[in-house]
């Protein structure tokens, strides 16, 4: 029944496409009329249509040929907004104009099932409140040290030996999933002093829960796909397609972070245990189950989505890429002969500070693959960016950081090319940051991201372990893996590889 009515509903929308192209026959050639290709009555639809699977490649080659690099889409029901890629556009939205640019109505209620009301799918005193309260516990350095500690443990007990076991046994792994795994542990720890094991192959229980809350990221981020917000409502009424399978996934995910909760809730009188985790601040301040079960879903995602995003992005450039990793490895030998210590020996902070070229390495794969390709606001009230565009009231705006990668205004001639050295100081060989504006991978402005050391730290941490010791051999390292728009950007067949032992090791 369903079937039914949504291929009538496609054939309506075929048709009114073939009246709408024959009356728009003399139109210009899309390099002639940048921005999205619009009809009468159905706008941007039929291009959405064709294009949605692969909706960043797309968006990208809109605002490529768009001359401020934004352009206006309008869809049918009253669905209007515009897609940026312009850096003064991006902190108008995140800095300048922040109150009229909130998260927003529709992007808070498609996202509300998995993420409820925690610090990502908030906007006001709600999300102030988080803020303030994580903003403090990120700045201490009880934190730092506790993260150092608990990736080090990670890498030595649990990610080398998976390593090892896989050279000795010549054996082809998933290293997207195993990076999953890997911030999965690593932030469950640190966020709430949970360790569930996943890497360690002693976590099925929680392997499922992860299973459902990649399944509950994908069809999140899929409703922003829709073709229309009355379709997903009616399937959520009806409990149906991807909105039944939404619904078991998150109910799964509730129910890993109810037993952390409930486990926590009667520790609470321990006053023994030294505690440095996040969770318990929150507890302090609030220990409704509801709203302790939001923090932990969003920090989970914040934690691991993230940074294994990034990280497997970089594994898969370096590979094809010898003069990059010959470079980090020369970096991390010296840093290692500077501080005395052997392959093998834990970095401390200080040493991760001083690698400067795989800080670059890594900024540059998440400049070209960002983890959150694109992010959506709702304008309050009308309103102009900064290059003219106007932006009508309850329009949504997104600006689009996978897009920005792409631009030579931004980044020259070599944009698309992977370069750390362009964040390299050509005097000293510091590293140089970037206007966030221009490179909003952590977002900007007054949410810009609380957890971008602590993300650098564990990246740099697991980069520099894997690289010293293996040979990363990616299967196919000269194509680019499928991209899977979840609410992370991921490989949609994962990144298959195999690892080899490096000789100084083998001698």
């Amino acid at each position: 029944m369903e079937i039914k009515a949504y291929y009538l509903f496609v054939l309506a929308l075929l048709s009114v496409y073939i009246l709408s192209t024959f009356f728009q026959r003399k139109r210009k050639q899309a390099n002639q009329n940048p921005g999205f290709s619009s009809y009468p009555i159905i706008g941007t639809l039929p291009e959405f249509l064709i294009n949605r699977h692969r909706f960043l490649d797309w968006s990208t080659e809109v605002l490529l040929r768009s001359p401020t690099h934004t352009a206006v889409m309008h869809r049918p029901i009253n669905i209007h907004g515009v897609i940026t890629a312009n850096p003064l556009n991006v902190e108008y939205m995140l800095k300048t104009k922040f109150d009229n640019f909130p998260k927003g109505t529709q992007f808070i209620t498609f996202l509300q099932d998995l993420l409820g009301h925690g610090i990502f799918n908030s906007d006001g005193d709600h999300w102030r409140t988080q803020r303030k309260t994580a903003s403090y516990e990120f700045n201490t350095r009880s934190l730092r040290h506790f993260v150092m500690e608990t990736v080090m443990g990670e890498i030595r007990t649990r990610l080398i030996p998976l390593l090892e076991e896989a050279t000795e046994k010549n054996r082809s792994l998933d290293l997207q999933n195993i990076l999953e795994r890997f911030a999965f542990d690593n932030i469950c720890t640190v966020a709430f002093n949970v360790d569930p094991g996943c890497l360690s192959g002693d976590g099925t229980i929680n392997n499922k829960f992860m299973e459902a809350f990649e399944d509950a990221g994908t069809l999140s981020a899929g409703r922003f796909l829709s073709v229309s917000e009355s379709l997903i409502k009616l399937k959520k009424v009806l409990n149906v397609g991807t909105e039944r399978r939404l619904k078991e996934s998150v109910a799964i995910v509730h129910e890993f972070a109810d037993k952390i909760i409930k486990s926590r809730m009667e520790n609470l009188d321990n006053k023994d245990e030294e505690r440095h985790d996040l969770l318990s601040r929150f507890m302090v301040i609030q220990e409704s189950p509801e709203y302790l079960r939001d923090i932990i879903i969003n920090f989970i995602l914040a934690g691991r989505d993230t940074t294994s995003s990034a990280l497997s992005w970089f594994f898969w450039l370096i590979a094809s890429n010898q003069t990059a990793e010959d470079k980090i490895l020369k970096e991390i030998k010296t840093i290692r002969f500077r501080h005395g210590k052997n392959v093998g020996e834990s970095l401390d902070l200080d040493e991760l500070r001083e690698m400067n070229y795989l800080h670059a390495s890594i900024s540059e794969a998440m400049r070209l693959y960002p983890p959150v390709p694109i992010d959506t606001k709702e304008c309050l009230e009308d309103d102009v960016m900064p290059d003219g565009t106007f932006v009508g009231k309850g329009w949504f705006a997104t600006y689009h950081a996978f897009a920005m990668g792409r631009m030579r205004e931004i980044w020259g001639e070599d944009c698309c090319d992977y370069k750390p050295e362009r964040w390299i100081d050509e005097i000293n060989g510091s590293y140089k940051p970037e206007n966030p504006f221009k490179f909003p991978v952590f977002h900007a402005g007054p949410r810009m991201c609380l957890g971008r050391e602590m993300a650098y730290i564990q990246m740099k941490s697991i980069a520099a372990a894997v690289l010293e010791r293996f040979h990363v051999d990616v299967q196919d390292k000269n194509t680019c893996p499928e991209m899977l728009l979840s609410m992370t950007l991921r490989m949609k067949n994962g990144l298959p590889f195999k690892v080899r032992v490096r000789h100084h090791l083998e001698e």
